[in-house]
């Protein structure tokens, strides 16, 4: 069994470039001046402490920007938390050598003028390590922020041209107008039905990206779809619903189960001569909502399934951005079947 892994984003910044150097610059002062300014209640304000504190700093976050600089293609290589981790790991462990390479230049300065204090010396570098550690941490902190927003506007425009362009597929719209066509003549309530469907439908792809729904409506969208489909492939198309949940009362972001239920159909059901299956489910569990589709697999899948990749990457990205690391969206094969899993955290007034 295999698994469709989302492909890594850029977690960190160029930092080669003049204006994160000077960001780095402008913020390592202003460090200074804060931690000296702290100090200036117990001993006094001292243009030396300030002047050595400024140039340890800067002398920190220049080599650490400079080696992040040349690490970053390997960082971003790595899933977000191992990048975070690497990147607390350079700059803590620069703050560490230079601590101790700064109070060895200190004792070769004062030799024959006075005796270090080693314990003196390891407080210090300790502090200077604890304080790296918090400054690591909230940068960390808001490249992940920024990432997160970088993927909330990139997934909401994505949705938007997925609903213009592969939402309702050409392919889609030219067979369904061919059977109301067809169908006027011989059984206009039919034909009738299948407009208002389709019409609901386009209406539903052409909403805003970030609309709420609820799991009832969904499902209603989705038999809409089916019923459409059905009329042209009649009992080629077989739908089992397994709903054991109250679908009135859960949130749903508009157009999460249609697009895998299309995609079912489109690269599970269609290419099969005796057609297929296609299984729907959802229920509650320990708080989230499960949802599962499944469906066949042909024995010679389509060769282009861009379609398909681009609505589960749209789905994950979208669920992500609203409950971050506790929404999943797991595709994979189990033997003949075609499997998408999502499961995201139910509001706490929802039981």
């Amino acid at each position: 069994m295999t698994t469709e892994k989302e492909p890594h984003r850029p977690f960190l910044p160029d930092l080669c470039t003049a204006r994160s150097v000077l960001v780095v610059v402008v913020g390592g002062q202003l460090l200074a001046f804060v931690l000296v300014l702290a100090a200036a209640y117990h001993e006094g304000f001292s243009y030396q402490r300030l002047g050595t504190t400024s140039l340890f700093i800067q002398w920190v976050g220049l080599i650490s920007t400079a080696i992040l600089c040349l690490l970053r293609e390997t960082i971003n290589r790595l899933p977000p938390s191992w990048a975070a981790i690497m990147i607390f790991a350079v700059v803590v462990l620069n703050t560490l050598v230079f601590s101790i390479l700064a109070r060895l230049l200190l004792a070769w300065a004062m030799a024959g003028v006075s005796e270090p204090d080693i314990g003196i010396w390891r407080r210090e570098v300790l502090i200077n390590v604890a304080i790296a550690a918090i400054i690591a941490g909230v940068v960390m902190r808001y490249f992940y922020v920024q990432e997160q927003l970088r993927t909330r506007e990139e997934a909401e425009l994505q949705s938007r041209i997925q609903a213009l362009q592969s939402r309702i597929r050409p392919h889609f719209l030219f067979n369904s107008m061919n059977t109301i066509s067809n169908l006027i003549a011989v059984d206009p309530e039919t034909a009738e039905q299948a407009v208002e469907d389709l019409s609901g439908l386009f209406r539903a792809s052409l909403a805003d990206s970030e609309g709420q729904t609820t799991l009832d409506e969904e499902l209603a969208l989705c038999r809409r779809y089916i019923r459409i489909e059905s009329l042209r492939m009649g009992d080629r198309l077989q739908v089992d619903w397994d709903i054991r949940c109250e679908p009135a009362r859960i949130p749903i972001p508009l157009l999460t189960l249609q697009p895998l239920l299309e995609n079912a159909i489109y690269h599970g059901v269609q290419p099969l001569p005796e057609g297929g299956r296609v299984s729907v489910s959802a229920h509650s569990q320990d708080g989230n909502l499960v949802l599962e589709v499944r469906n066949p697999v042909p024995r010679t899948p389509l060769t282009r399934q861009s379609g398909n990749r681009m609505a589960l990457d749209n789905i994950r990205h979208r669920l992500a951005a609203a409950h971050g690391d506790r929404a999943r969206v797991d595709a994979d094969r189990e033997g003949d079947e075609y499997r998408v899993r999502i499961r995201y955290p139910l509001d706490s007034s929802i039981k």
